[in-house]
């Protein structure tokens, strides 16, 4: 197991305090993200998680760009994170809303080291962490919310994702300023996982300044709707 050295709690670095956009997009809440903060920049990038050039922007381009996300979702919903390397969305969306059940998935052993090291820093009771590729998990999980971040193209993500979410769940991909192309390119992958219905939401317009774009696959069926 690799080694990780635990964040120094009284060592805030400039990295690691909340900018002032934290604080007008998530009020109080920003100072939960605080610790996680610390180990991305420290243990993260000493593992190699995240690059070097990643301390200065941990904040605008990765935090946020999750924490955006994180009220949308629907209350007490089991959240299955798929190809989550650092953690990146399910573990900011768990220190956010410790109503939700978040399991963190990802198939390289430094990765899952650094979570289970990360959980028993946070405290994160309500966090789980599994070492698996997204496909070898069909048929064992069933998840409101199976969310994926710049890990795949849109339709091998509806392919791999679907049949992990329960009726009335959904897939919810975190993307770039390609997300409208992505939904169209994925046109045949929607019409063959016969979604119930596809959106294209944009989370923080108005705060940051790359909104966070989310395409959310819904499955037919009776599900969670609405965050808290």
């Amino acid at each position: 197991m690799t080694e990780l050295v635990s964040a120094d709690a009284g060592d805030v670095s400039r990295e690691t305090c909340p900018p002032a956009v934290a604080v007008d997009l998530l009020g109080p809440a920003a100072d939960r993200l605080v610790p996680y903060a610390r180990l991305l920049a420290g243990p993260a990038i000493e593992g190699g998680l995240l690059g070097p050039r990643e301390r200065d922007r941990l904040w605008e381009r990765h935090l946020l760009n999750c924490a955006a996300v994180a009220a949308a979702l629907p209350q007490g919903a089991e959240v299955v994170d798929v190809g989550t390397g650092a953690g990146l969305p399910g573990l900011v969306w768990a220190l956010l809303r410790p109503d939700l059940r978040v399991t963190l998935v990802d198939p390289q052993l430094r990765r899952t080291d650094f979570l289970d090291h990360a959980l028993t820093e946070l405290g994160a009771r309500s966090v789980q962490v599994r070492r698996a590729r997204v496909q070898e998990l069909a048929g064992e999980v069933a998840a409101d919310i199976v969310a994926a971040r710049a890990l795949a193209p849109l339709d091998r993500l509806i392919e791999w994702c679907l049949p992990l979410v329960r009726p009335g769940g959904a897939l919810w991909a975190l993307k770039g300023e390609s997300a409208a192309a992505e939904v169209t390119a994925a046109a045949g992958a929607l019409q063959r996982g016969g979604v119930a219905r596809t959106a294209l939401s944009a989370y923080g317009e108005g705060v940051l300044e790359q909104p966070t774009r989310v395409v959310e696959v819904w499955r037919p069926g009776a599900g969670r709707e609405g965050g808290q």
